[in-house]
């Protein structure tokens, strides 16, 4: 009996350690390695915007609230943070019921930072229609603006008709248009700032006191079973329609990557298959891709002999005015890797240290990474010695005046002949 006790007790231990312990996920060396639990998924680089992996990338899809970071940095690019915007009855009324809000009162005055912090952490579908209204005029007018921005940015199968992502049939996008939209939005570090918080803290306003919200991303959550070390960021989305959805982005050592999983499901072992699928995603690119530096600053890659310049300076380095850092997979072998050099035409004297004279362009995988070449020094234009040039001027007059004077010997002369003929008739 004290055995079967026993036996029952270490069961139980084992069971909890096994529920406490964070989730593991599979090592993905290979793009066939990747288990992903989506019916689209993007694995991009996010300085170049290569695509790493892709499934269903092109696919008509609903994004649900995903969609708020195209709303967001719209706002972030028209607004201070510090402005103040008023929400309208008809803004915070509009949001259907089982949609996630933040219970904004009629107006009520926030903000914009706080707005953005609600909308992207917390993820209150209000205030999507508060920056509409107040942008735009109207929902309809926002949603245009939307769709504009997106075609901007390069999106081809995106079309929006509302701020929030509330479930429209006409409001889809794909997994890639919204890694392009990410990589987009990652470059503003007001956005980065926000999108990377575990939790927010919001003022104070005329109608509550100041409130706590977490985010709804678990990636950034160390007590989460999906924390993942590197996240950065960046949004959930959920609606039945779209089921799980998750853009995140995470940064190990100078290598950052952007991750989109739209319309995810459980996985077999009934994990969130849209967490799974994105640290099997970023795992994949870790373990497979790096940023390497193939050259650096400074270094001389080709010599000229400049013209019209002194002796000393004519001889001329062209160095790289960068740094050149390129993306390949761990396999690549860089050590043979020629550039392509552009120089400007008629280089000559004089020329400034720093002088930017031409660039130099790597081509990896079709991407091209260049850096400008400058002079390494001053190149001192040739001049003739003063004195030998006082020297030329005084004989040039010199002969000058010989010719004038010899011209009007001539004329003497003749004029004396002719007189000597006359007095001679």
């Amino acid at each position: 009996m004290k055995l079967k006790k026993l036996t029952l007790i270490f069961t139980i231990f084992i069971i909890v350690i096994n529920l406490l312990r964070p989730a593991s996920f599979a090592v993905t060396s290979t793009e066939s390695d990747i288990q992903i639990y989506s019916d689209g998924a993007v694995l991009m680089e996010s300085s170049t915007g290569k695509l790493l992996y892709g499934k269903n990338e092109n696919k008509k899809l609903y994004p649900a609230s995903t969609t708020k970071i195209l709303t967001a940095i719209i706002a972030i690019e028209k607004y201070n943070l510090t402005d103040t915007l008023t929400a309208s009855k008809n803004a915070v009324m509009s949001i259907p019921s089982g949609y996630s809000n933040a219970a904004i009162q009629p107006d009520e005055a926030l903000k914009v930072q706080d707005l953005l912090e609600l909308f992207l952490i917390h993820s209150a579908n209000e205030i999507g229609y508060i920056f509409a209204e107040n942008i735009s005029g109207n929902v309809d007018k926002f949603a245009d603006l939307m769709n504009q921005k997106a075609s901007e940015i390069g999106c081809k199968n995106t079309h929006f008709t509302n701020p929030s992502g509330i479930h429209d049939e006409n409001h889809y996008t794909t997994a890639y248009d919204m890694a392009l939209i990410t990589q987009y939005c990652m470059k503003n570090q007001t956005f980065r700032d926000i999108v990377s918080m575990a939790s927010c803290t919001i003022s104070a306003t005329d109608k509550y006191q100041e409130r706590y919200f977490k985010n709804t991303n678990d990636l950034l959550d160390s007590k989460s079973k999906y924390y993942y070390q590197y996240a950065i960021g960046v949004k959930t989305g959920f609606t039945t329609q779209a089921k799980n959805c998750l853009i995140a982005a995470s940064k190990k050592d100078n290598l950052e990557l952007i991750t989109v999983v739209l319309g995810a499901e459980a996985t077999p072992d009934g994990r969130s298959g849209r967490y799974v699928s994105t640290i099997n995603l970023f795992e994949y690119g870790f373990n497979n891709y790096g940023i390497k530096q193939v050259a650096s600053a400074n270094t001389a890659i080709k010599t000229l002999s400049v013209e019209n310049a002194t002796k000393d300076s004519k001889d001329l380095s062209l160095v790289l005015k960068d740094n050149i850092s390129v993306l390949a997979s761990t396999n690549t072998d860089l050590s043979n890797l020629d550039g392509s050099i552009e120089l400007k035409e008629n280089i000559s004297a004089p020329i400034a240290e720093g002088e930017t004279l031409g660039k130099i362009t790597y081509t990896i995988d079709g991407i091209d990474y260049s850096s400008d070449l400058v002079a390494s020094h001053n190149v001192e234009p040739y001049e003739f010695p003063v004195i030998i040039l006082q020297s030329g001027a005084a004989v040039l007059v010199l002969i000058i005046l010989l010719l004038v004077v010899s011209k009007k010997n001539k004329k003497k002369k003749k004029y004396k002949n002719y007189d000597s003929i006359y007095k001679f008739k």
